[in-house]
């Protein structure tokens, strides 16, 4: 059974993946770099450059990913549904979300880019959840997906 205070710190990490979406669909990167521990890692794929090791290597592809997209804020939007959070001890934990990547911009004829699901490890640090390492499985329109070994 999960304990009062176990809900809340699962509350605590929903609010980082949520925040996640905003800065990202927001432009906000700064905001979205300081999401993650300073050793963190993005595992996006060769598509999006590789595997991005550390806070100042996520701030940059972050940046110049959403600057070569050339939209305006909220021109893409990332919905994230169905949070599956386990906590590994007191300041790890395990979660997977379901994603849905859209378009917003205007005239755009199918707003789906994507489906997906973010595999992630979040750690407890002095300033709360961060994001220690993330992944994306993609389902449509290419399918790459990985099993998670830790849910």
């Amino acid at each position: 059974m999960v304990t009062p205070q176990e809900l809340c710190e699962i509350e605590e990490i929903k609010e980082v993946r949520y925040l996640y979406t905003h800065y990202y669909d927001g432009q906000r990167v700064e905001e979205l770099a300081n999401l993650f521990t300073e050793d963190a890692v993005c595992e996006f794929g060769e598509e999006y450059g590789g595997d991005w090791v550390g806070r100042e290597q996520i701030y940059n592809n972050y940046k110049n990913f959403i600057e070569g997209e050339g939209d305006d804020p909220h021109g893409v939007m990332h919905a994230v549904v169905n949070p599956w959070i386990r906590l590994a001890d007191e300041t790890t934990a395990h979660g997977r979300w379901y994603l849905l990547d859209l378009r917003t911009t205007e005239g755009v004829e199918n707003p789906l880019i994507l489906f997906g699901i973010y595999d992630e490890t979040y750690r407890k640090t002095d300033d709360g959840w961060k994001i220690a390492r993330t992944r994306i499985d993609f389902l449509w329109p290419r399918r790459e997906y990985q099993p998670s070994t830790n849910l």
